[in-house]
């Protein structure tokens, strides 16, 4: 079942370094200037799924994909509303705060590199 489809739209060097830290912050465009300057702006695709995903989906960003280790209580409700989540490349059992969602550790600087305008990010599972 695919959960998310969305394009990155803009990538600003704070978000750039936040990636190889671990750390993807996604923010539909539009999203206030501030927030903008450490996210991934992004365009969904297609409304996300009314049903979150769970730990064992896929996470693909470009030619990169992990399985999701931890969703949140609130994340799926601010992908929906909002356009935002916070990624933790941590492989975390139980994510970080409420609205984030952790996933299986990849190579961050290859990762980083390849988050770009056009970059198609999608969870399936």
């Amino acid at each position: 079942m695919r959960h998310f489809s969305t394009v990155v739209t803009a990538v600003s060097p704070e978000a750039r370094e936040l990636i190889a830290g671990g750390v993807l912050i996604l923010f539909a465009e539009g999203a206030p200037p501030e927030l903008a300057e450490v996210s991934v702006l992004h365009r969904i695709s297609a409304p996300p799924a009314t049903v979150a995903p769970v730990a064992g989906a896929t996470l693909s960003i470009g030619g990169h994909s992990s399985r999701l280790t931890a969703i949140g209580d609130k994340a799926w409700a601010k992908i929906a509303d909002i356009g935002h989540v916070v990624i933790n490349f941590n492989g975390a059992t139980a994510a970080p705060r409420p609205g984030e969602i952790s996933v299986e550790p990849v190579d961050l600087t290859a990762l980083a590199d390849g988050i770009v305008t056009g970059t198609a990010i999608v969870i399936d599972g």
